[in-house]
């Protein structure tokens, strides 16, 4: 039942996939303009190129925002299974949010925190 499931569930997944756009396609009204083909941004006309260089702070916040994600993610299952791991369990997570305030430290000593 392993694999034919699996392989059950790929194929579903595709027909509903696929199905659901083939229906859209049937079933709305298009029609095409130059409005409808221009990129739109908050209702606001864009001016210019859009290859613009962005600073690298915005995506360093970003990478450290995601890293104290993934943090709590790690830190649910040990949350909820607390009593199972004993001390050595608290000890680890001691250990795991040391490293991830140490990075915290850093990033902030460098500047990476600060909003542009």
């Amino acid at each position: 039942m392993g694999s034919a499931a699996l392989i059950l569930l790929l194929i579903c997944g595709v027909a509903f996939s696929v199905g659901g756009m083939l229906v859209s396609k049937l079933v709305a009204k298009s029609s095409k303009n130059k409005v409808k083909d221009e990129p739109y941004e908050c209702g606001v006309p864009t001016t210019g190129t859009s290859w613009i260089q962005f600073n690298v702070g915005y995506y360093i916040f970003a990478l450290i925002f995601l890293v104290f994600d993934v943090e709590l993610v790690f830190m649910y299952p040990w949350a909820v299974a607390l009593k199972k791991v004993g001390g050595i369990g608290l000890v680890e997570i001691v250990i795991f949010m040391f490293i991830l305030f140490l990075g915290l430290l850093y990033a902030w000593r460098k500047g990476a925190l600060k909003w542009m």
